[in-house]
């Protein structure tokens, strides 16, 4: 086995105050950004899974013979001279009420490592307990590092905005959860995930500071984030900052709205799940739309109120960054410029959805109908039950020259998930919207070739549905020896082609 010699930086640590005590136990932890912690050791790491393109795109040799030495390190059984372990200090707003500190309660951060793309940071989740875990082990489980494994590099490879993750790695120790919540806790095989991102930053991070009005960490937090992150911006100061939460903004924008095109649904974005650069970060009861529902969620203790729903998740973007905002307010010490920024949220989102949903529909003109007939397709989608992905993909063959209504008729039968008794009486409804949508295309001269390569680029051919990842799970936790090393990869040209 070869040694490996992983250079990490310890950026973060070096800039930004560190709580003073080092003994690792929970506590309130005051006037810091982050706490040193060092993983816990596990009893045998084995490399699970490890993500190719990722890999190759870090330096990284994933070659057998490094594998077990791999495993050591992203377990956090190895830790090499330099590094600085350290979890993050941060508060949030969960479920529309401010819970107070939360932190990094099962993920530590081993630093940052210099990329051709930037440097990037390091973190364990799953490898131990940290002054912010509460009552929890700091442990995690191979179903649900399985399930961030697999989401993560697919959303990647969906063109959307997302932290990464690199390996699985089994722990060879047993995890005691409740899986259903339901008082029947039973004891799961550990692992820990290894994520990779340009920060691990929240907007909670600058809530914490705020709440507790420490506004000396606060500005050297905000100072940081801008030098690191947003050096184009300028020096620190309130124009800046205000510069600073407006690309946030349109950062987060652009996530929600690609979430949107794919049908995506993150489940719990709380104000601590929310990153400073907009991505997509902390992977739990995620799912997929199949029926077009606006109000599906697959987080079981939101179906009552769905405020995570599918439809609702631009509107709570916009809810949470009037929480960072006013978590930056005492830098800024007046309303105007934030109000600005979050006012012009709305108005962008209309705009970017409206344009996004076109791409999908393969129109590339504008008219003030599409609105309506937008909304129209939509709401006949989830009366009948279609399928999201299934639906744009196949409306990509349509022949914009010559739609009949047999043609229209296969169309939501084969997307649709009622059955054809069901869907007889309501296809009078479809055919006059098939009739406007080809009338659309026709005025503008649409060219069914290129119109197909425009839609296939926008409406994946796949996306990683929930069974898809049970599955996964279940061959991981029958198979668990040392022979098992998933390669994963996710080709952009098979997902759109």
């Amino acid at each position: 086995m070869k040694a490996i010699d992983l250079p990490l930086q310890n950026i973060l640590t070096s800039a930004l105050p560190a709580d003073p005590i080092t003994d690792n136990y929970r506590r309130q932890v005051e006037q810091a950004v982050y706490s040193f912690v060092s993983p816990k050791p596990c009893s045998k790491a084995t490399l699970i899974a490890y993500a190719d393109e990722l890999a190759t795109e870090l330096g990284l040799d994933f070659s057998t013979e490094q594998r077990q030495a791999w495993a050591d390190l992203l377990s956090g059984n190895s830790i090499q001279a330099g590094w600085k372990p350290y979890a993050l200090c941060y508060g949030g707003h969960q479920f529309g009420h401010w819970a107070g500190q939360l932190g990094d309660g099962r993920a530590i951060n081993l630093g940052e490592y210099s990329a051709k793309t930037g440097n990037v940071t390091f973190q364990l989740k799953g490898a131990g307990p940290t002054p912010y875990s509460r009552s929890a082990d700091g442990l995690a489980v191979l179903r649900s590092s399985i399930r961030e494994f697999l989401c993560s590099e697919a959303v990647h490879f969906l063109g959307i905005p997302t932290t990464r993750a690199l390996s699985v790695v089994a722990t060879g120790d047993q995890v005691l959860r409740d899986m259903m919540y339901d008082g029947n806790a039973a004891y799961e095989p550990g692992a820990v995930v290894c994520r990779v991102a340009p920060s691990f930053l929240r907007f909670g991070n600058f809530e914490i500071l705020a709440a507790r009005q420490d506004h000396v960490t606060l500005k050297l937090l905000a100072d940081f984030t801008l030098q690191q992150y947003f050096p184009h911006l300028g020096e620190p100061g309130k124009e800046a900052y205000l510069r600073m939460l407006a690309e946030m903004a349109d950062n987060t924008l652009e996530m929600v709205v690609n979430w949107l095109r794919v049908g995506f649904v993150h489940g719990v974005m709380n104000t601590d799940n929310m990153s400073i650069l907009g991505l997509t970060i902390d992977y739990g009861p995620y799912g997929w739309l199949e029926a077009y529902e606006e109000g599906w969620t697959p987080n079981t203790t939101d179906k009552d109120g769905k405020r995570y729903a599918f439809g609702e998740q631009a509107n709570i973007c916009l809810w949470n960054l009037w929480k960072l905002a006013n978590a930056l307010y005492p830098l800024i010490e007046e309303t105007e410029g934030l109000q600005e920024i979050l006012s012009a949220f709305p108005v962008k989102y209309k705009k970017s959805y409206l344009a996004m949903m076109r791409s999908k529909l393969g129109l590339t003109t504008s008219q003030e109908e599409d609105v309506f007939q937008i909304r129209h397709l939509l709401d006949l989608m989830e009366r009948d039950r279609i399928d999201y992905t299934l639906f744009f993909r196949s409306l990509s063959q349509i022949n914009a020259k010559n739609v009949g209504t047999e043609t229209s008729e296969i169309l939501i039968r084969e997307t649709s998930y009622l059955g054809a008794s069901i869907l007889e009486p309501k296809m009078t409804d479809w055919h006059s919207w098939l009739a406007w949508y080809t009338g659309r295309l026709q005025a503008e001269n649409s060219v069914d070739a290129e119109r197909i390569l425009a839609m296939n680029a926008v409406n994946p051919r796949f996306v990683l549905r929930n069974y898809m990842v049970q599955l996964a799970i279940e061959a991981a936790e029958k198979e668990i020896i040392p022979k098992l090393i998933l390669c994963i990869n996710f080709p952009k040209h098979l997902i759109y082609s």
